[in-house]
């Protein structure tokens, strides 16, 4: 009972922290699926990735082995976007039977396929497949902790090496895989669930006697005679003309690990000492920022207020200083009013999409394992919510005197959007240049446009109506005809400086967190650990409000009323040093070299830095209408 003595704040934290590292709860992005003993297991393949190039690439366009007939499998939109290709495979399993030196094929190279396997090797591709939902792993041994394994997400395509008493380095493809299928029995059914698949590469140059058929047996590799591929002692080399043979192994072993549980261990973060500092981190920058606010609305503006309504000969009235000074232009309207409507509207759909699919996350709905659904669900959450972008965008334009609502609408809606397209576009121009997967094939592309044009618009044209019909908002002093002529600042006080200087603390509330989120995205690994984003979330939409309100009193006391762009650039230019830490990442973290890539990696930082700088203003600048009202309607204004 203790737990219901804490303010509900605290219990809001507790389970949201609670639901990071929660084992065995899963809402399924599929059903569980049950098999018999000798039910064929159906592997399939995914994209080959690597981390130097970020290039996707089809399974396919190397010499692997192919089925009969390549199926490609139904993608949602999330897929087509991160390049997901998946296709059916020459690798057929039968449940809880193990087979040996299994042969799916033989491949001779030609000059064409040589240089497209050397060229994988060298940038380093792993091979992606996939079995009943599960992604393949490879099990590596940390070699800083003893007993503890990490799973690295596919097999290398192949490998460089030299021979003993030779310079010149020469490429190995890995040709065959020994597969453990990992397995939950149910003792009453007798029925099994798959709960793991994992994958140990080899790299060996097969040899046989006589022609080759599909009945000729290995002298390398035979299941009669129980020799086993353990090693990659004499590997196979990659070279014009010769000759490959594929061959695989696959073991079953039961498993304690029930279904729902088993992606944990691909979930398995063992650096949560890490998340909890930056937790601990971002709530000091809190603290801090909430003193300086509390003393702001506590003290300092409550002795402003009392004595502003306690002034009474002409003399004082005359003699007023600070932030109320300039009440009579505080509310005049900023210059491009239609542009800050605009931002302010499209930062209230970016706000609305993230707080959404944060809490989809947090409850499990978007889980690795539903693939492709974290992007699809942004993706219509984004549409969906251009009817916030309408309302909120002409209930400010009636609010700043403004008449012609369509025009305000017209712009929310294609401004933000078509500015982000128009990147995305030429950077997919460039992927399609490169021949990957990666690259959005037209009929997705028309997809989006449709997404764009059919729902978004018209849901912003109708936010657009609804929030001009609205009465608008009463200005709490009435403003000047004539505008008061702004006083020379100090150098602190410069807009510049003191933008720049308000983005460094909401940046620091997130960047340890984001140091995971590039991880994930950019180095191919899962992120999961959306009770500690969540919590992050909350803490720099407080740090925004907070450091905004702060510099906009500041402001405000140095008799300078010009704080709407003001406010929304304050929070908004923690954008700049996100994007300065993309960089900083890419040159100490990653190992990308080719320029394509170079640029696909600072395109895409730089649309999700403007994203990032949309979200953070409209908070600022919301936060900041609310304290100037708040302010001026609490003194007496003769």
């Amino acid at each position: 009972m203790a737990i219901l003595k804490q303010p509900i704040a605290i219990r809001i934290l507790i389970f949201f922290v609670l639901s990071v590292n929660v084992h065995g709860f899963y809402l399924p992005g599929v059903a569980p699926q049950d098999f018999q003993m000798g039910d064929a297991l159906m592997v399939k393949v995914n994209k080959l990735t690597s981390t130097k190039t970020q290039l996707p690439y089809s399974y396919y366009s190397l010499p692997y082995c192919r089925p009969e007939k390549i199926v490609d499998s139904a993608e949602n939109l999330g897929e087509v976007l991160r390049g997901d290709r998946i296709e059916n495979s020459p690798f057929v399993f039968k449940m809880r039977e193990s087979q040996m030196c299994a042969a799916v094929c033989r491949v001779k190279l030609d000059k064409k396929s040589t240089k497209a396997l050397k060229e994988k090797i060298v940038d380093e591709y792993r091979v992606n497949m996939i079995l009943d939902n599960l992604p393949l792993v490879v099990p590596v041994q940390r070699p800083d902790q003893d007993n503890v394994v990490v799973y690295q997400h596919g097999f290398h395509v192949g490998l460089k090496g030299i021979f003993v008493g030779k310079k010149e380095e020469k490429y190995f493809i890995h040709n065959h895989l020994t597969f453990t299928v990992r397995f939950h029995r149910d003792i009453e059914t007798d029925s099994s669930r798959i709960v793991g698949f994992e994958v140990k590469p080899f790299s060996i140059k097969h040899e046989y006697e006589g022609e080759w058929n599909e009945k000729t047996r290995l002298t390398t590799c035979d299941p009669h005679t129980k020799r086993a591929v353990t090693n990659s002692e004499s590997p196979q080399e990659v070279e014009e003309g010769s000759e490959i043979i594929f061959t695989y192994d696959v073991d079953f072993q039961e498993s304690e690990v029930k279904w729902a549980s088993r992606w944990d261990t691909y979930l398995l973060m063992a650096d949560d000492q890490i998340h909890w500092f930056s937790i601990v981190n971002s709530m000091m920058i809190v603290l801090f920022l909430s003193g300086m606010v509390a003393m702001i609305m506590l003290r300092t503006l409550y002795r402003d207020i009392s004595n502003y309504n306690q002034l009474e000969t002409h003399e004082e009235v005359l003699e007023e200083t600070g932030w109320k000074l300039v009440h009579g232009d505080v509310f005049r309207p900023p210059e491009n009013p239609e542009l800050l409507c605009v931002y302010a509207g499209t930062g209230v759909q970016c706000f609305g999409m993230i707080l959404v699919t944060m809490i989809f996350a947090c409850l499990g709905f978007l889980s690795p394992s539903n693939r492709g659904g974290l992007m699809t669900a942004m993706l219509l959450l984004w549409v969906f919510m251009g009817l916030l972008a309408g309302y909120a965008s002409s209930r400010l334009y009636k609010t700043l005197r403004g008449t012609e609502w369509k025009k305000i609408a017209l712009r929310t809606a294609f401004m933000f959007p078509a500015t982000v397209f128009v990147a995305f576009f030429v950077l997919n121009a460039i992927i399609w240049g490169q021949k990957s997967s990666g690259a959005v094939p037209f009929g997705t592309m028309f997809a989006l446009v449709v997404l764009w044009f059919g729902i978004s618009v018209p849901l912003v044209f109708i936010g657009s109506y609804i929030g001009f019909r609205k009465p608008a908002l009463e200005d709490p002093v009435k403003t000047n005809k004539i505008p008061r002529q702004v006083p020379t600042q100090a150098w602190y006080m410069n807009p510049i400086f003191s933008i720049l200087i308000g983005g460094i603390l909401p940046f620091g509330a997130v960047f340890i967190e984001l140091f995971f989120i590039l991880t994930s995205i950019w180095l191919h690994q899962f992120y999961y650990i959306f009770g500690f984003l969540f919590i992050v979330f909350i803490i720099l939409i407080i740090t925004c409000a907070e450091i905004t309100v702060v510099l906009c009193y500041f402001q405000l006391c140095s008799e300078d009323y010009q704080w709407w762009w003001r406010s929304y650039l304050t929070s908004g230019s923690s954008a700049v040093y996100l994007f300065l830490y993309a960089a900083f990442y890419f040159y100490t973290k990653l190992e990308i070299t080719k320029l394509v890539s170079a640029i696909l990696y600072f395109g895409y930082m730089l649309i999700v830095s403007y994203v990032f700088f949309v979200f953070t203003g409209a908070i600022g600048f919301y936060a900041c209408f609310w304290f100037t009202r708040l302010i001026y309607s609490s003194v007496k204004i003769d």
